[in-house]
């Protein structure tokens, strides 16, 4: 009778490890995707500045040419 209750307490926890495995993976996730948005916005706004530049300076270069 010992290993039968045993076995039930081992299966009885078997499914509170795996939601709390599941909300762990969850929140890790969540948390990969803000640092990954984040970090594409930074890149996005960089990428803007330099195109800001560039189109300021093919404006001079049409200037001068006329």
């Amino acid at each position: 009778m010992d290993h039968v209750s045993n076995l039930i307490g081992i299966f009885a926890i078997i499914p509170i490890l795996f939601y709390l495995g599941l909300i762990v993976l969850s929140v890790y996730f969540i948390i990969k995707v803000i640092k990954f948005i984040n970090a594409k916005t930074r890149l996005d706004q960089e990428r803007n500045e330099k195109l800001d530049e560039l189109i300021k300076v093919i404006d001079k270069e049409k200037e001068n040419q006329n």
